[in-house]
């Protein structure tokens, strides 16, 4: 299937797509360890901020292989979110999103997303996140 549609809650569609077939994606670990500043969430889950401005955040999540399941809480994103898997995969209560997926939630969303192996993703919050 090329795109999934996410089932719909009010207010909410979300939209995913597996890019894989034909994205390389790669990244220089080193670097980010190198130039990012890290906040350790103490779950094995880490918050890389690469960018803001005002309200709009561009933001790393690291989760190590080993992460507890809940590591991340439910959480809203008041104008959206859109990120992109560089390693490992994601899920939520909508889909599943190995290495390679591009991921879309409308305003107003919320989920409770959980990872499995290393896990890598480079997040878009246009205006902020908010923990449930």
């Amino acid at each position: 299937m090329l795109f999934q549609r996410l089932p719909l809650r009010s207010n909410m569609a979300n939209f995913s797509h597996d890019l894989s077939e034909w994205l390389s994606i790669g990244f220089d670990s080193e670097w980010l360890e190198e130039n990012i500043r890290w906040k350790d969430f103490g779950t094995g889950v880490r918050l890389g901020r690469i960018a803001r401005e005002d309200s709009t955040s561009l933001v790393l999540y690291d989760a190590d292989p080993d992460v507890e399941v809940e590591a991340f809480q439910p959480h809203m994103h008041p104008g959206g979110e859109v990120y992109l898997v560089l390693e490992g995969e994601v899920y939520d209560e909508f889909g599943t999103y190995p290495k390679g997926s591009i991921v879309w939630m409308d305003p107003k969303s919320e989920h409770n997303p959980k990872t499995r192996e290393r896990t890598l993703i480079l997040v878009l919050w246009p205006d902020g996140v908010k923990v449930l």
